[in-house]
């Protein structure tokens, strides 16, 4: 068989894989296409949520365990060569396309358009959305507990720079919960306008984003000014009106507002990561593999922190974070934020919890959601 004959073979075999593909793909959104219907047919249904402002149910189409559970038997089953980064990529947007059959979700992010965090939307929840850009973390929450967005996305915490202090303010106020979380590798750009990139006078980025590229900026730009931004795509939209600056910021930012890319990941810890977080209305279910978010409260007594951990410890639950934040209720009193393995059902946690009660003077249940997945 010649080379060309061979490669007409292989190219045949994709066509009807492809054909395959698209069928399945079909077949997979007319049967979410009768889950909606049944969801919406059925006065006895598992997929509903209380309306915290209207006492009523509602039909939930947007199921986070389910959806995790889903990624991950698909990574489990991945024999590939794909990798299982891929797969799920894939996958989500399959999902976000079949889902968007039932209800089109939409999103409220920190905005502008073209920032890490509506980066985080897509990779979460597909492109089979509308995102809705919000000026502040502030209004994330405000827009989705108004009912003006299904859910928001904040981001909570990056590997470099820490906790995002203005999220967990957020969530003291707000009766909103988290239903999943999203890690988001962060690759910090340097983009201008000119092909000289090092004759820029001036560097815009999210004060976040400097601070993640101090070393190569001293080394590269030392003498450049460095002006703190609202966000990365301000910064972007700002050097595009400004031969003379540059922008840091992630490829998407890029790609909104039409900028060159001069150095590429140019952060100086390549494994830089953001966690942003998924808030919303609804309780979520166990999904086989959860965290548990707590704000608790405790009076200012020696030992109080102490009593808190304790219950934790007992029950032998792994804890990943803690932070405290003042409780602007009053002076010199905190709130502690917790996150640990497991789900808020789960026996051990309900004991750790009950005993939690007794001790401290404010227990919440911020949310129990899937760990992330990729």
């Amino acid at each position: 068989m010649t080379k060309k004959n061979k490669l007409l073979e292989i190219r045949t075999q994709i066509d009807a894989i492809d054909d395959q593909l698209l069928s399945l793909m079909n077949a997979r959104a007319q049967w979410a296409q009768q889950v909606a219907a049944a969801k919406q047919s059925s006065d006895d249904n598992i997929d509903q949520q209380t309306d915290n402002n209207t006492d009523c149910n509602k039909v939930v189409f947007y199921r986070p365990e389910r959806e995790a559970q889903i990624l991950r038997r698909m990574m489990a089953n991945n024999s590939g060569p794909l990798h299982n980064e891929q797969i799920t990529r894939i996958y989500r947007e399959i999902i976000s396309s079949c889902l968007s059959l039932e209800e089109k979700l939409k999103i409220a992010f920190l905005g502008p358009e073209g920032t890490f965090t509506q980066a985080a939307v897509y990779k979460h929840f597909g492109h089979s959305i509308k995102s809705h850009p919000c000026e502040t973390i502030d209004l994330v929450f405000r827009e989705v507990a108004a009912g003006s967005a299904h859910y928001g996305i904040v981001p909570i915490e990056n590997s470099t720079e820490g906790v995002i202090t203005h999220t967990l303010d957020s969530f003291i106020d707000s009766s909103l919960r988290i239903c999943g979380e999203v890690h988001l590798k962060i690759h910090q750009n340097l983009m201008c306008q000119q092909d000289n990139w090092q004759s820029v006078q001036r560097v815009y980025s999210h004060q976040q984003s400097l601070a993640q590229c101090r070393k190569w900026l001293d080394s590269h730009l030392p003498k450049v000014e460095r002006i703190a931004v609202n966000s990365n795509a301000e910064a972007v939209r700002l050097a595009c009106e400004d031969k003379q600056a540059a922008a840091i910021g992630g490829q998407y930012a890029a790609d909104v507002y039409g900028l060159q890319v001069a150095q590429m990941n140019i952060e100086d810890q390549p494994n830089n990561t953001t966690r942003f977080l998924i808030i919303g209305e609804q309780k979520v279910p166990p999904s086989g593999k959860d965290k548990t978010s707590l704000l608790l409260s405790t009076r200012n007594k020696p030992g109080a922190l102490y009593q808190l951990l304790k219950p934790l410890v007992k029950n032998d639950l792994d804890m990943t974070r803690i932070e405290s934040r003042p409780s602007r209720s009053t002076n010199w009193e905190y709130v502690f934020f917790l996150d640990v393995i497991g789900h808020e059902e789960d026996e051990q946690l309900r004991t750790a919890l009950s005993a939690l009660t007794e001790e401290a003077e404010q227990v919440r249940v911020l949310g129990s959601y899937p760990e992330a997945v990729l």
